[in-house]
């Protein structure tokens, strides 16, 4: 493997175990939200519907896994459930206006710990970290659109 893959795969995941969110709280009731249940939220739109089944599947779970986390979610009012107009088989799932707050709330990373993190470099050792992870997220999209047009 190159030397620039390994310093990836080596220094990526200590930012990450260091600065990462394990919960995210609901900025209005103040409810903890799972980091899991803010990943499902992710996949979801308010207009356009996803498939119990579809979410099932990109998320790497089984029907009825994806089935309780949905239930719990329509519970906190996070997102609706109903049956697809078009085939009554299919469950069509939409997130809520509660639920795109809960998302909007959410980061991957904590802004303290990252801001934390940050304090410990440098003015240009910092300027140069940023300019170098703006950089790799550029370079992260376009290898994403390019794998997406590839497939689609």
């Amino acid at each position: 493997m190159p030397s620039d893959v390994d310093a990836v795969l080596r220094d990526y995941p200590r930012i990450y175990f260091a600065c990462h969110r394990r919960h995210v709280r609901d900025p209005q009731s103040g409810a903890l939200v799972s980091a899991h249940q803010v990943s499902i939220l992710d996949h979801l739109d308010s207009v356009q519907p996803t498939t119990l089944t579809d979410l099932a599947e990109h998320m790497g779970v089984t029907m009825s896994t994806m089935s309780l986390a949905i239930g719990r979610l329509v519970a906190q009012g996070y997102v609706t459930r109903a049956l697809d107009a078009g085939d009554r088989r299919r469950v069509a799932i939409r997130i809520t206006a509660d639920g795109e707050r809960v998302r909007a709330a959410n980061s991957v990373l904590e802004p303290a710990l990252v801001a934390d993190m940050l304090a410990e470099l440098a003015a240009d050792d910092r300027d140069a970290a940023l300019g170098g992870l703006a950089l790799l997220a550029r370079a992260a999209g376009d290898a994403q659109r390019r794998r997406a047009r590839a497939v689609g």
